[in-house]
């Protein structure tokens, strides 16, 4: 039996497509700037065999751009990143309580747009991916986004468009995964204070 069901939860969720509903009544794939969150203990980023970024306890998030991203996007997925509750509350004891900034904690950076890859038989195909041209000025956009949001001195990131060896500590394993909302027709969860 071949199921998206006995498939691992990373291929069911690229097996599948999500559609939404527009004027027309026509189903529309949704597109959205991706990011891959990962909880760690330390992180870094090498290019050329020289370390160029490296955090301790934080997140590293890698960042997918869609060629239609805008502005709205890269909001989006900056104040969810930073408001996602990822860490522990040791004088509660509560495991999914506390937010990077709460914890005071860095963020890395990293553009990848593999996120955006396809498979066209056994090649991959990263044709709904930003061009460089367009992602690199908006990449650096969303760096400077979680900067004024956060604390610029708290935010790393790697070298758009490098060969890089991303290394890291995943602390959990915790690893999430966010879409950004493509239109105001889409409804989410309310978001907890």
């Amino acid at each position: 039996m071949n199921s998206v069901a006995n498939l691992p939860l990373f291929a069911a969720s690229v097996s599948t497509k999500r559609t939404t509903l527009f004027g027309n009544n026509k189903l529309q794939p949704i597109r959205s700037m991706r990011a891959v969150v990962q909880r760690v203990a330390s992180a870094s980023v090498e290019v050329d065999g020289r370390t160029v970024s490296e955090i301790g306890p934080g997140l590293l998030v890698l960042v997918g751009l869609h060629d239609s991203d805008s502005d709205a996007d890269a909001e989006y997925i900056c104040r969810k990143v930073l408001n996602m509750r990822l860490f522990p509350n040791e004088s509660t004891a509560r495991a999914w309580d506390l937010n990077v900034m709460q914890k005071n904690y860095e963020v890395l950076l990293v553009s990848q747009f593999t996120l955006y890859g396809m498979l066209k038989g056994n090649k991959p195909d990263f044709h709904v991916a930003m061009p460089p041209l367009r992602a690199k000025p908006f990449y650096a956009s969303v760096v400077e986004r979680f900067g004024k949001s956060y604390n610029p001195d708290l935010i790393k990131d790697g070298v758009f468009g490098a060969m890089m060896k991303v290394n890291l500590v995943n602390d959990g394993p915790v690893t999430m995964q966010i879409d950004s909302q493509p239109s105001k027709n889409t409804v989410e969860p309310p978001e907890d204070s």
